[in-house]
């Protein structure tokens, strides 16, 4: 039996970022990863939005850190040579009623301690952007995009000349909790157990089902999976925007919202869409063509001038939710020894957005609470 200090399994954005943590704080650290490349789940089906952490409950730990996460992650991609663009962001209001909603957005955000927001009437949201339709607007200056495949390649990279090792095709079957030592059972043609003093699950949507494999983990602690599939379509033709543009939120999501890629490339998504499967080996990311018919009539809200047949599938995410259709949306759990009583045991649940933004503030809790 191969012994190690800790292992993570999962090669996702958080995964990566704990890896890299407990590496440079000296721990000899696998990192176990079902696929054969890093990132395949939702790291690398999303907006790719560094996040400001506006909309979240003040207190959460989303709230708390997306906020410590967005700067450290911003002086990251400065430091590293990650391309990223502080671009900002318009969350947009038409009439009464949702001029309330973007009210109390405003508030949490102050609460939340993202001092930088600035309410805009219409008139001067339509001079930052001419084709924007809005009788109000919150300006985010925080928020910005990020090359996410960049970012995880060099979260790899510091783990690696830390001395810690990625092992892709290797999916964690079991984890056996002792008392100081724990035994990984680690599929693949190298199958392999590893014995190590610290096991992160860091497996985005599989987490529960590891969970559920980890002997001496009570049930109650493990929670049940619920998937939320969000599609994404490009625009067909350059946007004639400069910054991201959201909509008022809407349940277990952010609306329909446009985004930039780092070249400019506007796309819209995500909505919402909940699957009825039982684990995510049964996930169709597909994207049916027909459910942009609803995405012209959200945009348009807000973009009136969005021409016909201009929206193209381009690809889909799933959110590993801890709540199904009509649940308030669910906080990061950072599961560890103080609620299930075992040491050096961490369960990651419910790591949706802002998970990229937040992802090096997430790793050094988990370094906290198992070093």
């Amino acid at each position: 039996m191969d012994q190690v200090d800790a292992v993570v399994i999962g090669a996702g954005v958080v995964g990566l970022a704990v890896a890299r943590a407990l590496a440079q704080r000296g721990l000899d650290t696998i990192v176990a990863e079902a696929a054969n490349a890093i990132g395949t789940g939702t790291s690398s089906r999303n907006s790719e939005v560094i996040h400001a952490g506006l909309y979240y409950p003040a207190g959460s730990q989303k709230a708390r850190l997306c906020v410590q996460g967005r700067e450290r992650l911003y002086a990251y991609c400065e430091s590293h040579g990650i391309e990223h663009r502080r671009c900002g962001k318009l969350i947009v209001a038409r009439g009464q009623a949702q001029q309330a909603k973007l009210d109390k957005i405003e508030a949490q955000a102050i609460a939340n301690g993202v001092t930088d927001v600035r309410r805009l009437g219409g008139a001067e949201a339509r001079a930052m952007e001419p084709a924007l339709l809005a009788d109000e607007a919150l300006l985010s200056p925080s928020t910005g995009i990020i090359d996410s495949h960049g970012l995880m390649l060099s979260l790899q990279g510091d783990m690696e000349a830390a001395g810690g090792a990625l092992a892709l095709l290797s999916p964690v079957e079991a984890v056996r909790c002792g008392k100081g030592v724990h035994e990984v059972d680690v599929g693949g043609e190298s199958a392999t157990t590893l014995a190590a003093r610290i096991v992160v699950n860091a497996a985005g949507l599989w987490a529960p089902h590891v969970a559920s494999r980890t002997a001496g983990v009570a049930p109650r602690h493990v929670p049940r999976a619920h998937f939320a599939k969000g599609n994404y379509y490009s625009l067909a033709g350059r946007a004639p925007f400069s910054r991201l543009i959201y909509p008022i939120p809407e349940d277990a999501g952010l609306g329909v919202h446009l985004t930039l890629d780092l070249a400019g490339q506007a796309r819209f998504g995500p909505d919402v869409e909940w699957l009825a499967v039982e684990s995510p080996e049964r996930i169709d990311y597909r994207v049916d063509p027909g459910r942009a018919d609803a995405f012209y009539a959200e945009i348009r809200r807000y973009w009136p001038g969005l021409p016909d047949g201009a929206l193209q599938p381009a690809y889909s995410g799933v959110r590993p939710k801890l709540g199904g259709p009509g649940s308030p949306a669910g906080d990061f759990v950072v599961q560890g020894p103080a609620t299930h009583g075992i040491g050096g045991l961490v369960n990651l649940f419910g790591i949706e957005s802002p998970g990229l933004t937040s992802c090096l503030a997430i790793a050094d809790v988990v370094a906290d609470a198992v070093i």
